[in-house]
């Protein structure tokens, strides 16, 4: 998916600073509502578990200092119009978050009656400090409930393709962004604590919140085509083709569970899982993009994870 080359957006809505107050300065794997909200809900699309909690465990033994993980370059120097945003990584996700803000503001409220309340965005390198405490890029892009804020460190997009065999297209690095947008529409309705009380196994909440920020992902991309942008002027992307599907698709299937246990050198095991199987998160994000429709998105009460209703 591109952006027309004319297209323009409030660069200025992303911040390349560090970091957001974490809470005591230290990230505490297990032990307080920060530390717990980073694992389960960071997890998204970072390497195997293991290196994984390697690198938060890491994380809790300095103190980071907030402007030290800031991206070099100004935005609105370097992101001047949809052209750069097809160019640069970092403006690419610059222009996607304004385009999921053209998407939601008019479709939240309209589908749940929830006014859309954007939530931060910020770009870093290496380690950023956040309201859910200290965090280093191995943990990949996050969105941290306790700031509103999503977190992208653009240099995980070609580890995603690299180590994890995604597709190199735009569309699969801006699904990455609308699926952290889908948890911040989680925390505006309500929904994104269930992870917290269930956060492991096939059927957990934490996976059914995590298949869901993939649906309403799925209807970003249905809706980001035709959504005028809320002054009235034309949507800033161009219509999707059947390689940009394939690319979210892919890149959708490259974070399964069960390909990043496999990607580990371990045994499928749906017992710990936190975000669900690679065919589990393509069908939902499918659910999303066939309907539009936030109603197709409610995993909670799916019986059955593999079949979106919307699906059959």
């Amino acid at each position: 998916m591109t952006f027309h080359d004319n297209a323009h957006v409030d660069v200025g809505r992303v911040s390349t600073s560090g970091g957001g107050g974490g809470r005591g300065g230290k990230l505490a794997l297990g032990g307080g509502a920060g530390g717990l909200i980073v694992l389960v809900l960071a997890l998204l699309l970072g390497g195997d578990p293991g290196s994984l909690l390697g690198g938060l465990s890491g994380a809790t033994d300095q103190t980071l200092d907030p402007g030290s993980s800031a991206v070099d370059g100004d935005l609105a120097v370097k992101c001047r119009n949809g052209a750069d945003a097809n160019r640069d990584v970092d403006c690419r996700v610059v222009y996607t978050a304004g385009s999921l803000d053209d998407v939601w503001t008019a479709q939240l409220p309209a589908q749940t009656g929830v006014a859309y309340d954007a939530p931060a965005v910020r770009l870093f390198s290496g380690a950023v400090n956040t309201g859910c405490g200290n965090a280093t890029s191995d943990v990949g892009p996050f969105y941290c409930p306790a700031d509103s804020t999503a977190y992208f460190d653009t240099s995980f997009f070609q580890l995603l393709t690299d180590r994890f065999g995604a597709n190199d297209g735009a569309l699969a690095q801006e699904y990455v962004v609308a699926h952290e947008f889908g948890h911040h529409l989680q925390n505006q309705l309500g929904d994104i604590g269930r992870a917290q009380r269930d956060p492991q196994g096939a059927t957990s909440q934490a996976v059914r919140t995590e298949l869901q920020a993939d649906c309403y992902a799925g209807i970003w991309a249905n809706r980001a085509v035709t959504q005028p942008a809320p002054d009235g002027g034309a949507p800033i992307l161009k219509p999707l083709t059947d390689t940009d599907i394939r690319d979210a698709l892919s890149a959708a299937s490259a974070v399964g569970d069960d390909r990043i246990q496999r990607s580990a050198g371990a045994r499928v095991n749906p017992e710990g899982w936190t975000h669900g199987s690679s065919e589990q998160r393509q069908k939902w994000f499918l659910a999303g993009y066939t309907t539009g429709q936030v109603q197709a998105c409610d995993t909670y009460s799916a019986r059955n994870l593999d079949s979106p209703p919307a699906l059959r």
